[in-house]
């Protein structure tokens, strides 16, 4: 089977592997779409941390095509990949924080995942594609789990103002969650296109700027959502905040980077600053999120592209515009 393999920084190729054997916990799926994630990049140039040589592509879906006898698994069932293997007995598992998990094991960056034809993921946290789930939907169930996260941790209530930074998949996620949760939604992009799609998935205002965005809101957001993951949104979101308002960290800035904040702004505002990190027990609820339509999938799918041409798109920076691209094996 061909798999696109990560052998090192810079180092991404499309190669044949075999095709793997499940454990009695184990199940193979066939892989019939995987979204490319930014955090693919990041470990393509080195700036998260990974195990190479490991096979990339943490959000995918697909058919279980062979099932160990203790996996749980149903043969020809589709299912999506939750990729964090947690420990389960680390101290901070115990209190149920397992995104905290001490000894994770991260299918796409320890383990093989599922940019490849075949993909090995244990049973038991393959959550089923509910009926009638198309598998380029299901491969929305991580990312979407991750946005669910930090929607989470911003508690918003109806009538409260979120403002979205960033128009990738997170951000678009977002703008759909936050309006589910009853907010009024101001996407913040420089990309005309993406802010078109915004507003076609419900945010009331979109602006090209943080300036744009405070001359429409000049009191700043109830809950400022970071998802961009650059330098310049990273250091501009408390600023951004109303006063006794939040900042939540969806964006995944290199491993190392640095960004400058006033405290006594943070202080005399109590503006607070609220990190939030993948997908704990968030995985099914996104999937019925799609299934019943609160979220869109199918807007956010930019383009569609071979293993073959996997490894030059992940290599090179996303086009403007660029929302999700799939890989369709």
């Amino acid at each position: 089977m061909q798999a696109i393999r990560l052998l090192g920084v810079g180092d991404l190729q499309r190669q044949e592997v075999a095709v793997p054997e499940p454990g009695p916990g184990d199940v193979v799926v066939q892989v019939e779409a995987a979204g490319i994630c930014g955090t693919d990049r990041h470990l393509f140039h080195g700036e998260f941390p990974s195990t190479p040589p490991v096979t990339l592509g943490h959000e995918f879906a697909g058919r279980i095509v062979a099932a160990g006898a203790a996996s749980g698994g149903r043969v020809g069932a589709r299912v999506a990949c939750d990729p964090n293997i947690f420990c389960g007995i680390c101290p901070e598992c115990r209190k149920g924080r397992v995104n905290l998990c001490r000894a994770n094991v991260a299918i796409g960056l320890q383990r093989d995942a599922g940019s490849a034809d075949y993909a090995l993921i244990p049973g038991h946290p393959a959550p089923p594609l509910p009926q009638g789930m198309t598998p380029e939907a299901g491969a929305f169930a991580e990312p979407l789990a991750c946005t669910l996260h930090g929607l989470d941790v911003a508690r918003l209530v109806p009538g409260e103002r979120a403002m979205v930074l960033g128009g990738g998949v997170i951000g678009l996620l977002a703008v759909q969650l936050a309006r589910a949760a009853g907010a009024e939604v101001m996407l913040v992009t420089r990309h005309p296109a993406k802010r078109a799609v915004a507003e076609a998935l419900g945010a009331r205002l979109t602006a090209a700027s943080a300036a744009e965005a405070l001359r429409l809101w000049p009191g700043g957001a109830d809950a400022v959502i970071e998802c961009a993951g650059v330098e310049e949104t990273m250091t501009r979101a408390p600023a951004l905040a109303a006063r006794g308002g939040r900042v939540v960290v969806l964006g995944v800035l290199a491993q190392g980077a640095r960004v400058s904040w006033e405290p006594f702004d943070l202080l005399l505002r109590e503006v607070a600053i609220l990190p939030a990190f993948i997908n704990p027990f968030t995985q099914s609820r996104a999937l019925e999120l799609i299934a019943n339509g609160t979220v869109q999938t199918a807007p956010l799918v930019t383009r569609r592209i071979s293993l073959t041409d996997a490894p030059a798109v992940i290599a090179a920076p996303p086009p403007p515009g660029d929302i999700k691209t799939m890989i369709l094996p």
